[in-house]
């Protein structure tokens, strides 16, 4: 009897699923079917699954074709399956040509012509729609995104904006974007949403204008520098129905969730402590952003990223907060520490710009702590160590590209789903950021001069 496999994430079931379940059951007696888990679909780059898996496995199933279903979660499951089952041949579309040959040491590998004109992805355009996404900004992180977002399905970066024309088009002529403005309301004109990508202290008037107009936001963290600024972006996106978010990828990569999991699962016992750093050396002087003496720094630079565990871990109930920082001759911080007291626990953000130290992250518990070396921001694997060291766990996760594509995800979901809940990053952890930011430039008496601006 010839057992055949085919595998797949068969998302939004459709005709070209079942002709490739139809064609694989014709070349032997027995089919079986691996349909792939969200966790790896993640690892393999398809970020934008839109069934559950019990569904997608319910349709698979309902198609009448599949002998057996099986449930495929991790790299190398493919050789482990094909000895299990005895498998004799195994089946796979065409765009998959050419990739699954190694496997012909094991079995047969036969690849089928796709069905045309059919794709879970022109689905989930239909269904969903395309979300026409501007990029406001086009240095550095605006073309890492640009990047990131061909492996987010439903989303089209169609337009950036730059005050400066000649910026505008040289990013368009690198990118081969269709639309360059040196208008801000011709640029909202051409698009859905937009990515504010600019200097900390203009974030919040790109993102008030982009919402009173109905356009959703991605803004880079910090999003704004002020509890009053937050709370007020966030009433406009409810009051016109559109989307706001800030853009701290780590609190979106799978990675950093597992680690949140399992720090809440107990297997550390309570927690008590949160340390986090994240440094970095940028040379000192004149008109470098990050030394700018109203809201440059360290702290306003690099602190989103150090306070994201300890909001996701302890709250946002602190009960105080105290700076520890060495500055710069114009009054901006190297080095800074931020001190957390809770009720029941401790917290320190370390950032530095002109100090460099070991960017880890500990949660220290009663039963052991997590650690997550340098550097843990791009979390791809993170160690439970126990008082016996050889019960200690080691957990990864993948982290593509820059990272960026996790949150680009998430927008493009929220867009599409309002029902959709933000957990990953909610509006209150980013209110909470901006209350923190707040104090710290009061504490630097420096929140006068960025009012000013």
């Amino acid at each position: 009897m010839k057992k055949v496999i085919t595998y797949g994430s068969f998302d939004l079931f459709h005709e070209g699923h079942y002709n490739l379940l139809k064609r694989a059951k014709a070349l032997g007696d027995e089919l079986i079917v691996g349909v792939t888990t969200e966790q790896y679909d993640v690892y393999r780059g398809k970020m934008n699954v839109v069934d559950s898996l019990m569904r997608r496995i319910d349709n698979v199933r309902q198609s009448g074709l599949a002998d057996e279903i099986i449930v495929e979660d991790h790299e190398g499951q493919k050789v482990e399956d094909i000895q299990k089952y005895g498998i004799d041949i195994i089946a796979f579309g065409s765009d998959w040509v050419d990739k699954f040959d190694y496997l012909k040491e094991y079995c047969e590998v036969v690849y089928f012509d796709r069905t045309q004109n059919v794709s879970s992805t022109i689905l989930r355009h239909e269904r969903l729609g395309v979300v026409n996404l501007g990029i406001v900004g086009t240095g550095r992180i605006a073309e890492r995104l640009f990047q990131e977002a061909k492996f987010v399905s439903g989303v089209d970066v169609s337009c950036a904006y730059n005050p400066r024309q000649s910026s505008a088009r040289k990013f368009g002529e690198a990118f081969e974007v269709a639309y360059c403005h040196d208008s801000y309301e011709a640029f909202l004109d051409k698009v859905d949403a937009v990515y504010v990508a600019t200097p900390h202290e203009t974030h919040y008037d790109y993102a008030r204008r982009a919402l009173i107009l109905g356009k959703h936001v991605l803004c880079e963290k910090p999003m704004v520098l002020s509890e009053l600024e937050a709370r007020e972006l966030y009433n406009i996106a409810d009051e016109n129905k559109v989307v706001l978010m800030e853009a701290v990828k780590t609190a979106y990569a799978p990675g950093f969730i597992n680690l949140l999991a399992i720090a809440r699962g107990g297997r550390i016992g309570t927690i008590y402590d949160v340390e986090a750093a994240f440094t970095k050396l940028t040379p000192y002087g004149p008109g470098i952003r990050e030394y700018d003496p109203a809201v440059g720094g360290s702290f306003t630079e690099l602190a989103s990223y150090s306070l994201l565990p300890i909001v996701k871990l302890l709250g946002h109930d602190y009960k105080s907060i105290a700076f520890e920082s060495f500055r710069t001759e114009n009054g901006t911080d190297l080095y800074t520490k931020a001190h957390f007291k809770y009720d029941n626990a401790t917290a320190t953000a370390k950032t530095g710009i002109g100090v460099k130290s070991e960017g880890q992250l500990i949660v220290s518990g009663t039963k052991g702590y997590i650690l997550a070396k340098s550097p843990w921001w791009l979390l791809k694997s993170f160690e439970v160590c126990y008082e016996r060291t050889h019960e200690n766990e080691t957990f990864s996760a993948p982290f593509p590209g820059f990272g960026l594509r996790f949150e680009l995800a998430d927008f493009v979901r929220n867009i599409s789903d309002t029902t959709h809940q933000n957990y990953k990053f909610s509006k209150e952890d980013s209110i909470f950021m901006s209350i923190v930011m707040e104090q710290f430039l009061k504490s630097t008496r420096r929140r006068e001069k960025y009012e000013k601006i």
